[in-house]
């Protein structure tokens, strides 16, 4: 792909970032000087400074970005220890967490796999029941795997039978995996194992081995920054070395699709998805693994064209069943009998006003997921889509799993909503017989707390719902803490978070807007919030910001806002266009230079989001809004806590490096504008429990200082 940067042009319009060293003194904090250069190029005849582009480079072997980081971290640090509500945020979020949690189990012949936290340990345990009523065994314990708790387990996948467990580690919260085996039977690591392995599932053909994705070895010094290229699916086979992994599907001439491979329930089809990037459409091909031996690896084109979404859910012979959103922009359910010499779609069941969000069969029930507002409900239908039933839930709120196999009428569910945490149900689609797997117990008391769902109108006038936390005798306005994120077709529903309990234990009110950019009405209100209509994420956005202060909800001076990765660009770009509504801000992960986004690991698959920076129409539209070109140097700016860490190679640290230097050397009033920077941490996953504390404590401190949160002392 040809770049568009020319390096001079005479008479070009000019963008320009603050080019002071970056040592002003606000709020009685010095911030650290940060030099900045005269680096600048000329894009589509604007010429765009970027003084701060060393900060782009890794902290680990960079010297001078170390020392940037160092200096800041002993600033911030500072100042987040003199803050009131830092020790008690911290002790409560302690006794928030400290409580059992499971993981779904994962049932593979007559095994069951699950995972455990017994609430404070820095990593989950994983266990194995031989049978339903067998006494629990540790397979495996992430917490000796290193010092500091920061080698995490990442995935699991048991083989078929149960006999082997596949499981990818991941160190320091990087994206990149490394994947093992272990025998179930002895609980013994077997000698296999898989390097460069990333944005890969792993799925097992039988006991035989299993199929992973991979990208090429990084050059040396370049894991956490280089661009992803030329992704392959390969199968392992159990006993033999990585360099015998036979390669199943590669698109060499067309190095920007990523690959990945999934063997159907009765192990009849192993199917490969290719996509160019995060949007919701993928061609499809199929594998027939019983003609594998005399035809080999032949993948035979199913869908072509990059138009749609399709996702096989289960196979019942020759016949699968598929999710798509062709012809169905909230999607629709669709089967097919593969053997067939032309293959003919039947509907199963038709798209609904409410976006089908999952979709399995299990037993002879075709279980299909919906969401209503942003909130889950499910219904059950025979193998031809007649509805048959719902699942009985207990309120708003949001189901996992509901996984299982043709024939086997046993699947296992969990439930959460903002005031209960994740129970797990064990459940029989046949019966209806329900019990209880897993049901927390916990240091607080749910019926405390009320959850409203509220709607407002956008700018445009679109009608945005947005859900509002609040403790039960709560009346008057109280400081407000609002979330969203904006984008990729991802839907935010409700859930359980202990942050965001201790802010509201504290008298605060927590509210989630559903703004558009995400898949909670389906395609058109992803559609409505990306490329061209990315202002709407922000309208969206704002106008929750001006419900909550109009209505009584929030304080005048008491509305803080948080958005993570996606939602960190929201966080800023909307404190850019009305730092006036907004009173403190994380921007946590955040994608901040949108001119320059493409240019690292996973960045150039997010052009489906946002455009194409070396295309001028899209330049355009990035220039706009993106957060490091368009600080309003002279006008007050809210409290801003910028958090990152150093080993995030999905949204390079860098963006928020830059981000933050551009902020401190503007002149944006007295309040503070500072960056937290995590040390062997990644984009967010896998972190250990203590850094989630230390992490979530003294962001919670930070905006309960600046919105007024009277934060109650610790003891």
């Amino acid at each position: 792909m040809s770049r568009i940067i020319a390096l001079a042009l005479a008479g070009a319009a000019t963008i320009a970032l603050s080019t002071a060293p970056a040592a002003a003194q606000t709020a009685d904090i010095d911030y650290p000087e940060t030099r900045a250069t005269d680096t600048s190029e000329v894009l589509f005849g604007q010429t765009v400074a970027d003084p701060y582009r060393w900060l782009e480079n890794d902290v680990r072997t960079d010297p001078q970005v170390a020392e940037w980081v160092e200096a800041q971290n002993v600033v911030t640090d500072a100042y987040l220890e003199t803050l009131p509500g830092t020790a008690w945020f911290k002790d409560r979020l302690a006794e928030l967490i400290d409580y059992e949690r499971f993981g779904i189990p994962d049932k593979a012949g007559d095994r069951y796999f699950y995972s455990y936290n017994s609430g404070l340990m820095n990593q989950s345990q994983y266990f194995v029941r031989d049978g339903w009523d067998g006494e629990a065994r540790l397979l495996l314990d992430p917490n000796e795997w290193s010092a500091d708790n920061a080698t995490a387990l990442a995935d699991t996948a048991p083989s078929k039978s149960g006999r082997y467990l596949a499981y990818a580690i991941q160190d320091g919260g990087s994206d990149w995996r490394n994947i093992k085996v272990l025998d179930v039977d002895t609980g013994e690591e077997l000698a296999d194992e898989i390097e460069w392995a990333k944005f890969t599932g792993i799925s097992w053909n039988g006991d035989e081995g299993f199929f992973y994705s991979r990208f090429p070895e990084s050059e040396e010094g370049q894991d956490f920054q280089s661009l992803n290229y030329n992704q392959k699916v390969y199968f392992h086979r159990l006993g033999t070395p990585q360099s015998a992994d036979e390669l199943v599907y590669e698109t060499p001439d067309a190095r920007e699709q990523g690959h990945g491979a999934g063997v159907s329930h009765d192990g009849r089809w192993a199917f490969i998805s290719s996509s160019t990037g995060t949007d919701d459409r993928n061609e499809l091909r199929v594998i027939d693994l019983t003609t594998r031996a005399s035809e080999g690896w032949t993948p035979r084109p199913l869908i072509t064209g990059f138009d749609n979404s399709w996702s096989p859910i289960a196979s019942t012979g020759d016949t699968v069943y598929f999710m798509t959103n062709e012809n169905a922009p909230r999607y629709r359910v669709v089967r097919a009998d593969l053997t067939a010499d032309t293959l003919e779609w039947e509907e199963v069941v038709a798209q609904s006003d409410e976006p089908i969000s999952g979709a399995s069969i299990i037993g002879d029930r075709l279980v299909v997921e919906y969401m209503k507002d942003a909130s889950s409900r499910a219904v059950y239908h025979d193998l031809d889509g007649n509805p048959t039933g719902t699942l009985d839930l207990p309120g708003i709120g949001s189901i996992g799993g509901l996984n299982g196999d043709p024939g086997d009428a046993e699947t296992f569910y969990s439930f959460t909503s903002f005031n209960q945490p994740g129970a797990i149900y064990r459940l029989d689609v046949d019966t209806g017989e329900r019990t209880v797997f897993a049901e927390p117990e916990v240091a607080f008391e749910p019926e405390d707390y009320r959850v409203e769902q509220v709607f407002y109108v956008s700018k445009d006038g679109t009608r945005v719902p947005m859900f509002v936390v609040r403790h039960k005798d709560s009346t008057g306005p109280s400081p407000t803490l609002l979330y969203a994120y904006g984008g990729f077709n991802i839907s935010l529903t409700p859930s359980f978070s202990p942050t965001r309990l201790a802010w509201l234990e504290a008298g605060g009110t927590f509210a989630l807007a559903n703004i558009r950019g995400g898949g909670e009405y389906g395609k058109e209100w992803h559609d409505g919030g990306r490329l061209n209509n990315k202002q709407n994420v922000f309208d969206d956005f704002i106008a929750a910001g001006e419900y909550l202060k109009a209505n009584g909800y929030t304080t005048e001076d008491g509305l803080a806002i948080q958005g993570g990765s996606n939602g960190g660009l929201l966080v800023g770009a909307v404190v850019n266009q009305r730092p006036d509504l907004f009173d403190a801000g994380n921007a946590a992960v955040g994608v901040m230079d949108m001119l320059r986004f493409d240019r690292w690991t996973a960045g150039r698959y997010w052009v489906d989001d946002y455009g194409y920076p070396d295309r001028e129409a899209d330049f355009a539209v990035l220039r706009s809004y993106s957060p490091l070109h368009n600080i309003r140097s002279g006008v007050d700016y809210p409290a801003l806590l910028v958090t990152t860490a150093d080993t995030d190679d999905r949204v390079v640290p860098g963006h928020s490096f830059k981000y933050t230097a551009a902020l401190q050397a503007a002149d944006l009033g007295e309040q503070p504008q500072l960056i937290r920077i995590e040390t062997r941490a990644g984009h967010g996953s896998g972190k250990p429990t203590d850094k989630v504390i230390d992490e979530y404590g003294d962001i919670l401190a930070f905006l309960a200082q600046h919105t007024g949160l009277e934060v109650p002392p610790a003891e």
